[in-house]
């Protein structure tokens, strides 16, 4: 990522470059990121081919200004920092559902080295607004919950917010390329929920913005809106208003479960 690719990708996200790599820093940018960045599995229902080579995925990100799910964000923020001069480690995590653990390499995570350990992630919905400290054993509050790291064997570590548990990280180094056939699969398998739902979403300063389907979520504060757009001009005015960005036609599911 050269600094022309820097510069646009502060810009996209309305970061200025930091001066140093610290946790203050890091702290800024993945609050800009999950406010502007939003988390989406659209392409999946465009029919449009999913990349996780630098190219491709940077100009999904800055050029176009959509978003993308776990793999596409956090990878695309994983190159960024490294850019800015941080560390970072790609972890593969397992997500919890109602009926157990997700597949392996079902998430992607960041662990970033600072003067400690820290957990970054962009890429899972509804989860920290800050990073979260890896070697911390007692309960880091944030704005989304409160957040507990909880030894699971192995070297694992499970991420618990607000008492349940949210992902467990595996502590072994991946490179993106390792999470090509997941981020297939995610699109692919009657199995995967991203391939049989919409959604497109980011955080805001007031609370959340969700548009799922057709149906458009707001949240600020504990007051909670829902309403469902009837009309295809509807949808897509709200893709271009509440995410920043214009769609050719309205996404369908494409495998209905």
């Amino acid at each position: 990522m050269d600094d022309l690719m820097i510069e646009a990708y502060l810009t996209r996200i309305g970061a200025t470059r930091p001066v140093r790599p610290d946790a203050d820093s890091l702290r800024d940018l993945q609050l800009r990121h999950l406010r502007t960045v939003p988390f989406e599995n659209l392409s999946i229902h465009l029919d449009e081919p999913i990349s996780l080579e630098e190219d491709p995925l940077l100009d999904k990100l800055l050029r176009r200004r959509r978003g993308g799910f776990c793999y596409e964000l956090n990878g695309a923020f994983a190159g960024l920092l490294r850019a800015l001069g941080y560390d970072v480690t790609m972890l593969a995590a397992r997500v919890h559902t109602p009926v157990g653990l997700g597949p392996p390499l079902d998430h992607l995570a960041l662990r970033v080295e600072l003067d400690e350990p820290w957990l970054a992630d962009v890429g899972f919905g509804r989860f920290s607004h800050y990073p979260l400290r890896l070697a911390d054993r007692g309960d880091q509050s944030d704005p989304a919950g409160t957040f507990l790291m909880v030894d699971a064997g192995d070297g694992d570590i499970e991420v618990h917010l607000d008492g349940k548990p949210a992902y467990r990280i595996e502590p072994h180094s991946r490179q993106l390329r390792d999470f090509d056939a997941m981020a297939w699969w995610q699109g692919h398998s009657p199995q995967s929920h991203f391939a049989r739902s919409l959604v497109c979403s980011r955080l805001t300063e007031e609370g959340r913005v969700t548009l799922s389907g057709r149906t458009l979520v707001e949240t600020e504060g504990t007051e909670r809106t829902e309403r469902v757009l009837e009309s295809d001009r509807d949808v897509l005015a709200a893709y271009d208003q509440r995410f920043g960005f214009t769609l050719d036609q309205v996404p369908e599911v494409a495998r209905p479960g």
